[in-house]
């Protein structure tokens, strides 16, 4: 497949050139869903593991830097817990993750093991990759293996995690392990063949779109739902994946994982799957930390003019705050929302919620009085701010 199609921002865009990046990639995030490593199946399937691993060796061998991040730890502990359904709560997926954690890693061990390449494991939750000091630690142990030659397996910490610290979906995960070892490429493996303009279970007809510029609302609402007994993600996490990709400089390809050689095809001859774009002016590693990777705390909903203040890359003042809403502390991280409720933007917020609850609307010569103290001029500075506001065309 080959030519030029118009979507994102009605500019040609020659998939061959895009396809030219894709294979020159050097820095790899690989993402393996559970319905691929179980094949819908109540245990592993060790032998479409292997294959997966010798196309990722022959990367490796290649001299790229690959980190894998997989999901099947729950898969893998279901059968040794006598569970034929999926977790009734937490604690029965905690439980199943302890039972197939070992499991999981023993069958990537063992698989790299044959090509004479080793791997280290790497646990993490959200909770590690919101925290900047965390984060640079982890982003250190990831690029110390990658140095060393190993491969890192990524997964999340689904044994000891509480349900607020949790990625969610490992297509999530997969985007922070991105912006963290400042891969070029994310490879989803998935049970789809990529993003279609209608879901293909209901009408054979539908149309691939092999190329996304940018993530816009229209995109959006092309995703469906999750499918699988043992998966948590689906389009739509596919698609927060590739928009968190973009800010890091790092494109993304869905492709189908049951093809024969699904990941040796993305670095081939032909396009598979969906790609979609990274973006040309990629934020700063600490925007992209504040974008990607922390927690929100609260929100604020701003007027019209603040909004456009943002856009002009100003900071947030408290005139142009209409309301004010969780509990958070001064150093958090809080959505700036518009009028219509759309997340405009994000960012570390220099008052805590009682005290911006009164504040909100005034203008700063009168926090003071109202406060008891003269706190920061900005409720959020723009260098600690990131725009999020999606654009609306195709």
């Amino acid at each position: 497949m080959s030519g030029s199609l118009d979507i994102g921002d009605n500019t040609a865009w020659t998939l061959t050139e895009e396809w030219e990046k894709v294979r020159s990639a050097q820095r790899i995030v690989i993402k393996i869903g559970s319905n691929l490593l179980t094949g819908g199946k109540k245990t592993l399937r060790r032998l479409w593991i292997a294959k997966r691993v010798a196309e990722i060796a022959n990367l490796v061998k290649g001299g790229r830097k690959v980190v894998i991040v997989t999901s099947g730890s729950v898969a893998a502990g279901l059968p040794l817990l006598g569970l034929n359904r999926p977790p009734a709560n937490l604690r029965e997926k905690q439980a199943a993750a302890s039972a197939g954690q070992g499991i999981l890693l023993n069958c990537y061990q063992e698989a790299f093991a044959s090509h004479g390449i080793h791997i280290g494991q790497v646990l993490l939750s959200r909770d590690d990759v919101s925290h900047r000091r965390r984060h640079l630690n982890a982003r250190d142990t990831l690029e110390t293996l990658l140095n060393l030659g190993l491969v890192p397996v990524v997964n999340e910490n689904d044994t000891v995690v509480v349900e607020q610290l949790k990625f969610g979906d490992n297509d999530t995960l997969s985007a922070n392990i991105a912006d963290l070892i400042g891969a070029d490429l994310l490879v989803l493996l998935s049970d789809v063949d990529g993003l279609y303009k209608e879901d293909p279970r209901i009408n054979p007809e539908a149309k691939l779109l092999p190329l996304v510029v940018e993530v816009t609302s229209e995109i959006e609402q092309l995703a469906g739902g999750t499918g699988s007994m043992v998966g948590s993600g689906g389009m739509v996490t596919k698609l927060k994946a590739a928009k968190m990709a973009a800010r890091s400089g790092c494109a993304m390809v869905l492709t189908c994982g049951f093809r024969d050689n699904p990941i040796s095809e993305v670095f081939g001859q032909n396009p598979v799957g969906t790609l979609f774009l990274a973006e040309k002016n990629p934020l700063t590693s600490y925007k992209r930390w504040i974008a990607n990777s922390t927690v929100v705390r609260g929100e604020l909903v701003l007027d019209r003019g603040a909004v456009t203040a943002l856009l002009k890359g100003k900071s947030l003042l408290a005139k142009g705050i209409v309301s004010v809403d969780g509990s958070f502390d001064r150093g958090d991280v809080v959505s700036c929302l518009d009028a219509n409720g759309q997340r405009v933007a994000k960012g570390i917020v220099h008052y805590n919620g009682d005290d911006l609850r009164r504040i909100a609307g005034c203008h700063s010569d009168e926090f003071e009085s109202i406060l008891g103290y003269m706190g920061e001029t900005a409720i959020i500075h723009r260098n600690e701010l990131v725009m999020l506001k999606l654009r609306t065309k195709l």
